[in-house]
């Protein structure tokens, strides 16, 4: 591994820098507890500790003035676990943040000045999808992994159609879905070309709908002075939304050409696992669980699709950060953990450990050589996330968009002007 020597000399001058401050002003007490002269502190996740502790205990080793102990959580009560110490002044002093709960925890996290961490150290730093934890404020996790949105495909069934290669822009999927998608003699679908169109049964539907919205140029959540409101309202891009949500709607409607999809399919991941769907939007940590639901199937990876003869590539990308709790105990160890945690080996260990991308601009050059990597690698380079309010909310508001428009109940245009409006509401409370 070769990093970026002078990126990391301006990281760890940043934080010695810092961390002299503190020991020279007695912020930062000097003694042994047996704990390394600068205290313990406490990591919530959701990883398995098995995953965690080899990473873990080597970064301890090579930070012996403090101490990182990791306490893993279930990932149905993550949230609610976390509220509640954090209501009762008992909670974690760093924990692993998943993009979707960044909004909803910004007030509980310290931000990270930018006088204390320039954003353009950040943004050499981190890839793109990182800056998802960016405010006008500052930083509110430093970004350890990117899981990015990629495109799963059926070899046997591409073979048995004559098709050489899985699609690069959207045009060849639309081309492709008259060919792979097989009907029966009553007209019902036998084999599916894509799952898109629906909301209900794809799996990441409003994540694979919003990444084509970013694609077309337009954030989903724009801010403003430190308010947060809804941009899909207000199409910046080369292409309208409008015409965004017809062309995804198109593929559920039966007189469509690219008509490949209906409510009577099971979810999408079940069905390219069961060898029916030729093409499945899914993430790169998903491969391990299709690998031992089928082992038998022949499948393999490609990018997420593009918008032809676009000037830039995007896919869609879920990032964990690490935060700082405002209420850490032992604040000062925390901020000099989570830094070192995100700029050293520890990140690359994290993110390889669970099958994704490091966040980290210099380990993304570095692939593995194994035959999926270098995809997910180069993936994670163009992925973007945003920041969403209310995923449970959020997934409401897509599949309330694309029924409207499936049911003919408002046009394309209101369905996205109701779907903004809905999203701006969320981000007010």
């Amino acid at each position: 591994m070769k990093p970026n020597f002078q990126l990391i000399i301006v990281i760890v001058f940043i934080i010695a820098a810092i961390v002299g401050i503190l020991v020279f002003s007695g912020a930062i007490p000097i003694g042994d507890d047996g704990e390394g002269s600068l205290g313990s502190v406490i990591l919530w996740g959701t990883v398995p500790p098995s995953l965690i502790s080899i990473p873990l205990e080597e970064f301890n080793k090579a930070n012996p003035s403090f101490v990182v102990k990791y306490e893993q959580k279930s990932a149905n009560t993550f949230d609610r676990d976390l509220l509640e110490a954090l209501a009762s002044g008992k909670g974690p002093d760093l924990f692993f943040l998943p993009d979707s709960l960044a909004y909803h925890y910004a007030n509980k996290i310290f931000t990270v000045p930018y006088t204390s961490f320039p954003i353009s150290t950040f943004k050499n730093t981190f890839a793109g999808a990182g800056e998802v934890f960016l405010t006008s404020k500052g930083i509110i996790a430093f970004p350890i992994s990117i899981d990015p949105l990629i495109l799963y495909y059926n070899r046997s069934i591409l073979d048995a159609n004559g098709v050489v290669y899985p699609p690069a822009t959207w045009e060849d999927l639309a081309a492709m879905v008259p060919l792979l998608t097989k009907k029966d003699e009553s007209g019902k679908i036998t084999q599916s070309a894509v799952a898109l169109g629906h909301g209900t049964n794809i799996t990441h539907a409003k994540e694979i709908l919003s990444a084509l919205f970013m694609q077309a140029g337009n954030p989903i959540v724009k801010e403003e002075n430190g308010r947060f409101a809804s941009a899909l309202d207000s199409s910046v891009g080369n292409y309208n939304l409008p015409s965004i949500l017809k062309f995804y709607t198109d593929f559920a409607d039966p007189s469509h050409p690219a008509y490949s999809w209906n409510r009577s399919f099971a979810n999408s991941d079940d069905v390219f696992s069961s060898e029916n769907l030729a093409f499945y939007f899914g993430y790169a940590s998903e491969l391990e669980s299709f690998v031992k639901k089928n082992p038998n199937q022949n499948f393999f990876v490609a990018p997420f699709p593009q918008i032809k003869n676009s000037k830039f590539k995007l896919t869609g990308a879920r990032v964990t950060g690490l935060a700082i709790s405002s209420a850490s105990k032992n604040f000062n160890t925390a901020f000099t953990a989570a830094s070192l945690m995100a700029t050293g080996n520890f990140a690359y260990k994290f993110a390889a450990a669970q099958n994704v991308a490091p966040a980290r601009r210099d380990l993304l050059s570095i692939k593995p050589a194994d035959a999926y990597s270098p995809i997910f690698y180069n993936s994670a380079l163009f992925s973007k996330g945003w920041l969403d309010p209310s995923p449970e909310d959020t997934d409401r508001i897509w599949v309330s968009m694309i029924n409207a428009v499936l049911s003919n109940s408002m046009t394309v245009k209101d369905a996205v002007k109701d779907a903004s409006s809905k999203l701006s509401l969320l981000l007010l409370k």
